[in-house]
């Protein structure tokens, strides 16, 4: 289902793209960045998170790691990761494939501004060996993101 609702949201807001599927897993940041040909930074990866209340996603580069100073200072509260029972459930996507496409609700999307050192980044698809190559700008326009400053390099 959750590559379905990749697929469909893809089709109707942004046509021109398609769902890349693997046969092999790209469910972690190396994997992907090596069945792509890319590198790990360009792998957009997709925090599922509570600030507050709310579930809010953040897109970020394959290898930056959320600042939590920085978090703190954008949302007023401390970063919690969605337990990993809860992301599928929040997100309609599993572990390894969670993107900002094809929600099962709105969330509210966040690009962090680490991807915006490349032109193509690629983001998970809603399974564990789907994907899509997209910009950065692209990515955050058909998604309704708002790009932040909450990562630091490792």
């Amino acid at each position: 289902m959750s590559l379905s609702s990749v697929t469909a949201f893809l089709a109707e807001t942004a046509p021109d793209l398609h769902v890349i599927v693997l046969d092999e897993s790209t469910a972690t940041v190396a994997m992907a960045a090596a069945a792509h040909g890319v590198a790990p930074a360009q792998i957009a990866k997709t925090l599922a998170l509570r600030a507050g209340e709310e579930v809010i996603l953040i897109v970020t580069g394959g290898e930056a790691r959320l600042d939590n100073k920085r978090f703190k200072a954008q949302f007023g509260t401390k970063a919690r990761m969605l337990d990993l029972a809860d992301v599928e459930a929040e997100t309609g996507h599993p572990v390894g494939g969670v993107c900002p496409f094809g929600l099962p609700r709105p969330l509210a999307v966040y690009c962090d501004v680490s991807l915006r050192a490349f032109d193509i980044v690629v983001p998970a698809a809603g399974a564990i060996n789907a994907a899509v190559r997209i910009s950065p700008e692209r990515m955050a326009e058909i998604t309704g993101a708002t790009w932040i400053d909450v990562t630091a390099a490792s």
